[in-house]
């Protein structure tokens, strides 16, 4: 029997919460909710969900600070959690620099109220099959230069120094890995790594792109690994010097 994935939503607004929960019952999800900041803390320790759907504007506690805690935990007050909840942020927030910061702070993607109560559906499943460490196929560990990839455990070095991703950077540097030298565009990113095609905007990918540069690059602004097609995408390269270094 497969078991049953838990979604905690939070938001202050009753009627999203409700809306909401009942979308997610619908596809057999089991939903708890949260209307402020520090309660959504409470339970993210009591009761850790397989996804929180976080609005970003809260009492108590804003939707940016719970994500900070949850992917900064050595620079914030940690959570007592055990593994990474992936998270979809609820913004009333149209500027993409409010969208972006999300992003960047660790969210796997971001929700613009309003919105329809499906593609947040299509969003959650999206994430959560992409995070899943037992979707991901059972192939042999990739190296390429000094990135080692094992998708197994879903973990990643760099020099032989341990690297942590969020669910979504490393699905997407995954899915880089698998088509060495390929170029992507930016919409193609977003439904083979974020799995829908119609409701993904294209700063998700530029921020997480940006976000592995930072991670594996020796020098992000001139990266070796994961360059910039300009006008088209982005492509995954070795470098001449540890070309011949490529297993697989």
């Amino acid at each position: 029997m497969t078991k049953q994935r838990k979604i905690l939503v939070v938001d202050d607004e009753r009627t999203i919460r409700e809306v909401v929960r009942r979308y997610l019952e619908l596809e057999g999800f089991a939903v708890t909710e949260a209307e402020t900041g520090p309660q959504a803390l409470s339970m993210l320790e009591s009761q850790p969900p397989d996804l929180v759907v976080l609005d970003i504007m809260l009492p108590g506690v804003d939707g940016f600070s719970i994500t900070r805690r949850l992917r900064h935990p050595s620079e914030f007050n940690p959570l007592r959690i055990e593994g990474e909840i992936p998270i979809i942020l609820l913004t009333a927030r149209t500027n993409e620099v409010d969208r972006v910061a999300g992003l960047e702070l660790g969210a796997d993607d971001y929700v613009t109220k309003p919105f329809s109560p499906r593609e947040l559906v299509a969003r959650v499943k999206a994430v959560l099959r992409r995070s899943s460490a037992g979707d991901v196929e059972m192939e042999s560990p990739v190296e390429f230069g000094a990135i080692h990839l094992d998708p197994r455990s879903r973990s990643v070095t760099v020099a032989g120094q341990a690297v942590t991703l969020t669910a979504k950077e490393f699905d997407l540097l995954y899915f880089l890995l698998r088509h060495p030298r390929q170029v992507f565009r930016r919409q193609q990113l977003l439904d083979q790594v974020w799995g829908y095609e119609f409701y993904g905007d294209e700063s998700t990918v530029t921020v997480h792109v940006r976000r592995l540069r930072e991670k594996l690059e020796a020098n992000p602004s001139k990266p070796d690994y994961i360059l910039t097609v300009w006008g088209v995408g982005y492509k995954f390269d070795v470098p001449a010097s540890l070309a011949g270094e490529q297993t697989s």
